[in-house]
C-alpha cells in the first residue's frame, strides 16, 4: 500500500503561501511537500517569494518545469510548438502544458492529498484532479470538501448510511438530533445540495467533517488511506485580511506586486496593483492591470507586446501598442478611478483587489 503524500502548490501568489504558512504552523505532523510550477515568465517578486518561504517552512519547493531539458523557458518552448498561437480563455494551452501537466507527472499514481488555498469569502470550488488518486481539500473554508466529495456524500442513496454514522459518532444529544432532522430530509428541487450542505455546516462544522471522513473510509479516495486527518477538528474560516496578517506577520511578506501605486491623471488620483501571480503577461488581466505592468515593468512589457507580432493578441479587440497610447492610457485610468469610486460606496473593504477583482475562476488552476 502506497504511503499518502500532502502536497501544496506554491503559485507566487497570496493565498497559496499564507497556506502553507498556517498549515506549517497548525498542523506540523502532516509531512508537507511543497511544489512550484514555472512557466520561466513570472515576475521577480515571485521567485523573492519562494526563498521567503523557503526559510520559514525549513523545506524545499520543488520546482516543477514543463518541457525540462529544453533550451528555451518552458512557457517559449511550448509557445513554439503552438506555432505561435497565444493563449486565451478560449484555448488556455499554458494552463494545461505549463500547471497540470507537470503537477500530474510529479504525484503519479501515489495516492495525494492536494490543499488549496481558496478563501472563507470566495465562492468558487478551485481545481478539482479528474485523477482519481488526487484528492483536493481546502483548508481556508468553512467547507474543506471538494464538490465530488460532497455529491457522493449528500446523495440520497447515502442518506441511511449517514444517519448510521451520525447515531454512533455525534455525541452531543442536541447536536446529533438537529444532524439527523436535517439528513432524513432527502434532496429534491426545493431542497437542494447546496442548501443541505450549508444547513449542516452552521451546525457543527467538525460533527460534519467527522461524517463526510467516515464516508470516506469506504470508498477509493486516498483519505480512505489514512487512520486520522487533523483537519477533521477544524472549524477555521480565513478571509482575505487573514491572508495578509498570516503573510506580514510571518515575516514571509506580501509580494510587492499586490501592493498599490498611486498615479494622477486629470488632477485626480488613482491607484492600481496586480490582482493575481503567475506570468507578467497573463490574458486574464485588466486593462489597468496592463498599463501598471508597462508603467512598472516596461521591459516585460515590451516582450508580451512583441508576441504580438504574428497577428494573435493577448486581448479581444485591443493589441498592447494600441493600448499604450497616450490617450488610451488615460482613459482607462479614468475608467479605473471611476470604478474604485463606485464600488467604495458598496464596500467598506480597505483592499483595492476587493475593489478592482481578484484572481477569478477562469485563471484558479494556476493559482493551486
Amino acid at each position: 500500500m502506497s504511503k499518502v503524500r500532502h502536497v501544496l502548490g506554491i503559485s507566487g501568489g497570496k493565498d497559496s503561501a499564507a497556506l502553507a504558512i498556517y498549515l506549517r504552523d497548525k498542523y506540523p505532523q502532516l509531512d508537507m511537500e511543497y511544489y512550484f510550477c514555472d512557466t520561466g515568465k513570472e515576475l521577480d517578486e515571485t521567485y523573492k517569494l519562494i526563498k521567503n518561504l523557503e526559510v520559514y517552512l525549513g523545506k524545499k519547493i520543488t520546482p516543477l518545469e514543463a518541457a525540462d531539458g529544453s533550451h528555451k523557458d518552458p512557457f517559449d518552448h511550448y509557445y513554439e510548438i503552438f506555432g505561435g498561437y497565444l493563449p486565451s480563455s478560449r484555448a488556455r494551452w499554458c494552463t494545461k502544458v505549463l500547471k497540470l501537466e507537470p503537477f500530474e507527472k510529479f504525484v503519479g499514481d501515489d495516492p495525494v492529498i492536494s490543499y488549496v488555498g481558496i478563501r472563507g469569502d470566495e465562492n468558487r470550488e478551485g481545481y478539482v484532479s479528474k485523477k482519481s488518486n488526487i484528492q483536493s481539500i481546502f483548508p481556508f473554508r468553512q467547507n474543506i470538501w471538494s464538490e465530488d466529495v460532497i455529491k457522493q456524500v449528500l446523495n440520497n442513496s447515502s442518506q441511511s448510511h449517514l444517519m448510521e454514522v451520525c447515531e454512533r459518532l455525534i455525541d452531543d444529544g442536541a447536536i446529533r438530533s438537529r444532524v439527523l432532522e436535517l439528513l432524513s430530509q432527502p434532496l429534491s428541487p426545493r431542497f437542494d445540495r447546496h442548501q443541505k450542505l450549508s444547513l449542516l455546516l452552521d451546525i457543527d462544522t467538525v460533527s460534519f467533517n467527522k461524517l463526510v471522513y467516515d464516508f470516506l473510509q469506504q470508498t477509493e479516495y486516498p483519505l480512505a488511506l489514512e487512520k486520522d486527518f487533523p483537519l477533521i477538528d477544524n472549524d477555521d474560516i480565513l478571509v482575505k485580511a487573514d491572508i495578509y496578517r498570516t503573510l506580514r506577520e510571518s515575516g514571509v511578506g506580501v509580494p510587492e506586486y499586490y501592493e498599490n501605486v498611486s498615479f494622477e491623471v486629470d488632477g485626480k488620483q488613482g491607484q492600481y496593483a496586480r490582482s493575481r501571480s503567475g506570468c507578467f503577461f497573463c490574458f486574464f488581466q485588466q486593462k489597468i492591470e496592463w498599463v501598471w505592468l508597462y508603467e512598472q515593468y516596461p521591459e516585460r512589457f515590451a516582450k508580451a507586446m512583441a508576441y504580438e507580432k504574428d497577428g494573435y493578441s493577448w486581448m479581444d479587440g485591443e493589441r498592447l501598442e494600441d493600448l499604450i497610447k497616450p490617450e488610451r492610457i488615460r482613459q482607462i485610468k479614468l475608467d479605473h478611478i471611476a470604478k474604485v469610486e463606485k464600488y467604495k460606496k458598496k464596500d467598506s473593504s480597505p483592499y483595492l483587489l476587493d475593489l478592482i477583482g481578484d484572481e477569478d475562476d477562469g485563471c484558479i488552476s494556476c493559482f493551486v
